[in-house]
């Protein structure tokens, strides 16, 4: 049930799309290349099996459709595939989820030039001309949303430390976007913002930094649901008893059942669902296939998960 927020900004699209696409394939066949990050962490982790899971659905649905899946482990390594996907595989289409947004754009943005259509997924590129079209989740609503439940749940007043992702478009839409909220609560107070990469181990250092530096956090915005497990090791391992609340995001099942079961530090979740790129495959096959294109952009809303709402969430079955 987690999908239905997702469905309620491309479902209709995807259905539209799909239902007339088989008449119009005789004229199109296109080779869509994916390019993701590799399994990292636990959220492109989802990501990896909800591309894999849907290229097979695709290639199916439409015999004659080629999608070719590339997972790489660094920005160098995704633009050398970009690039590889064009020259070797030969594709015509190209769904991207960058794995920085500064690196690839010039190499995405050498590929539209040759006639490749397009479609960037959740970390946008910095410039938005070497897209056709852009699939993501709601940023600036997470950064909000995740802003506005840490206020009330402090009261107003406190001190927090944020752990930031990997320095991307989508990082500063959500920093921005939860300082904009924070600059409205005069009594809360960020101590200091840094990168965790969206890495458990990443984001375990620089708890430990935080907790050394400083003697009194109330909150840790941990922005993300494997940063939030390593910031509860470093507190664990502190053994400090200030912490009030830990607040991640993406929605993990791990978090959703911690959530469910009334964690002390962990009380809510925001979503930012993985199944994001299978959305963007699908509209983008289904425009591709009859010669048309998606919608410039397409945003998948942030919902705040609480004990009250987290069972149509949880998904025990998923990877993620």
């Amino acid at each position: 049930m987690k999908s239905m927020i997702r469905k309620l900004a491309t479902g209709a699209a995807v259905l539209v799309c799909l239902g007339t696409a088989p008449a119009a394939f005789a004229q199109n066949k296109p080779h869509i290349g994916v390019a993701i990050p590799a399994a990292t962490h636990g959220w492109a982790g989802g990501v990896v099996y909800w591309a894999n899971r849907t290229k097979a659905e695709l290639e199916k649905q439409y015999p004659g459709l080629k999608v070719t899946v590339k997972t790489a482990g660094s920005a160098a390594e995704q633009a050398n595939q970009v690039q590889d996907l064009h020259t070797a595989n030969k594709i015509d289409t190209l769904v991207i989820l960058p794995f920085e947004s500064a690196p690839l754009t010039q190499p995405v943005a050498q590929l539209k030039s040759k006639g490749v259509y397009v479609t960037v997924v959740d970390r946008g590129l910095t410039d938005a001309s070497a897209q056709d079209a852009y699939v993501a989740g709601d940023n600036p609503g997470f950064g909000k949303v995740s802003a506005e439940y840490m206020a009330k749940a402090l009261g107003g007043k406190g001190d927090v430390v944020v752990l930031r992702g990997i320095p991307t478009v989508i990082d500063n839409q959500r920093v921005d976007a939860f300082n904009a909220v924070m600059a409205t609560h005069p009594g809360i107070k960020v101590l200091d913002a840094k990168h965790g990469n969206w890495n458990r181990d990443d984001a375990f250092k620089v708890m430990q930094d935080y907790l050394t530096r400083f003697k009194k956090i109330d909150a840790v915005w941990a922005s993300d649901d494997d940063m939030a497990v390593g910031v509860q090791k470093a507190i664990d391992q502190a053994k400090r008893s200030d912490i009030k609340l830990v607040l991640g995001g993406a929605g993990s099942k791990e978090y959703i059942k911690k959530v469910m079961d009334g964690d002390k530090l962990v009380t809510a979740d925001v979503t930012y669902s993985p199944s994001m790129i299978a959305d963007a495959m699908k509209l983008t096959a289904a425009a591709r296939v009859k010669g048309e294109k998606v919608a410039a952009t397409t945003i998948i809303p942030s919902v705040l998960i609480t004990k009250e709402n987290a069972k149509q969430y949880y998904e025990p079955a998923s990877p993620f």
